[in-house]
């Protein structure tokens, strides 16, 4: 325990605060307590010979990465920073998801339009028209099709406006 302790240690002195891995959140159990009381004891000698507060936060970051070496717990090889800095807002995932979704039904829509009529088609392309009183045997579809797929067209444009 000792052993894993001081390379911790040592490990987070040589390594920049960006670089190091962020920390899990761990569970109070038991065995957890118990570790952190057996590590509390050896880390009072490596405590008091630092000698400013920056020694001070790797020596107790070294401990914390000690502990969840010990119980088993993941690590992120990720930074801190750099993993939050390039982090895609939810807002535009959803706008890029939504026009994913929209694509994949206009090529669908095109496909029974062009005469594939496979069930996974005919069923995606019902979906389309459900809530309206548009039934695949209707002799105006080709036109209806033609107006969903602008439709679909345009709201794509809209979403990818706001993105921008």
């Amino acid at each position: 325990m000792r052993s894993t302790l001081e390379e911790a240690i040592v490990e987070t002195r040589s390594t920049p605060l960006e670089n190091r891995p962020r920390l899990p959140r761990l569970a109070l159990s038991k065995r957890n307590q118990a570790v952190v009381r057996a590590l509390n004891p050896m880390l009072v000698t490596y405590l008091e010979a630092s000698r400013d507060l920056c020694e001070m936060d790797s020596i107790l970051f070294g401990a914390i990465l000690a502990v969840c070496r010990i119980i088993g717990a993941k690590l992120s090889t990720a930074g801190r920073a750099t993993g939050q800095s390039s982090a895609i807002p939810a807002w535009r995932i959803r706008i890029e998801e939504r026009i994913a979704k929209a694509r994949a039904l206009i090529g669908r829509l095109i496909c029974f339009r062009s005469g594939n009529t496979r069930p996974r088609i005919v069923r995606t392309v019902r979906m389309a028209f459900a809530g309206t009183n548009v039934s695949l045997s209707q002799p105006d579809i080709m036109q209806k099709l033609t107006e969903r797929i602008d439709d679909l067209k345009q709201r794509i444009a809209a979403w990818g406006k706001r993105i921008r």
